[in-house]
């Protein structure tokens, strides 16, 4: 496993992924994204997933809900990206994007899943489930 950070639209994510894995042929067996709904047209994204064999774990309306449900459920809608980091500084005083250590949400991770997997489709929800279970079946 070796993450890549880039930064740019879901659709443009998938592209650069796909480029990727052509330029590395034998590399890994699959190709992830990690991406924010945000502000973005995510069927755009999810379209050329689909069509170039990269799969997505998509996170409405940010990242910062996988990281909330490690500590609790999150089921009320969240407004924005800011209103979800704000609720994550109630489990992670000093939370900023880009700081986290992981560590501290390692032993969490079981029940982060099992809150996500609840989640009905829309806002919130996140399909960082699905990396996670891939990557512990490796």
């Amino acid at each position: 496993m070796r993450p890549v950070v880039k930064v740019g639209s879901p659709a443009q994510l998938v592209r650069y992924a796909a480029r990727v894995r052509e330029n590395d042929r034998g590399g890994f067996d699959e190709y992830w994204c990690v991406v924010d709904v945000d502000e973005f047209d995510i069927h755009e994204a999810i379209a050329e997933a689909e069509a170039m064999g990269i799969s997505l774990a998509v996170s409405n309306p940010c990242f910062e809900v996988w990281l909330i449900l490690h500590f609790a459920d999150c089921a009320a809608g969240i407004s924005s990206p800011k209103a979800a980091a704000e609720k994550l500084r109630r489990h992670l005083p000093g939370y900023a994007k880009g700081t986290l250590d992981f560590a501290l949400l390692a032993e969490r991770v079981d029940k982060a899943v099992e809150r996500a997997k609840a989640l009905s489709p829309g806002n919130p929800s996140t399909d960082m489930w699905k990396l996670v279970e891939v990557v512990r079946k490796h």
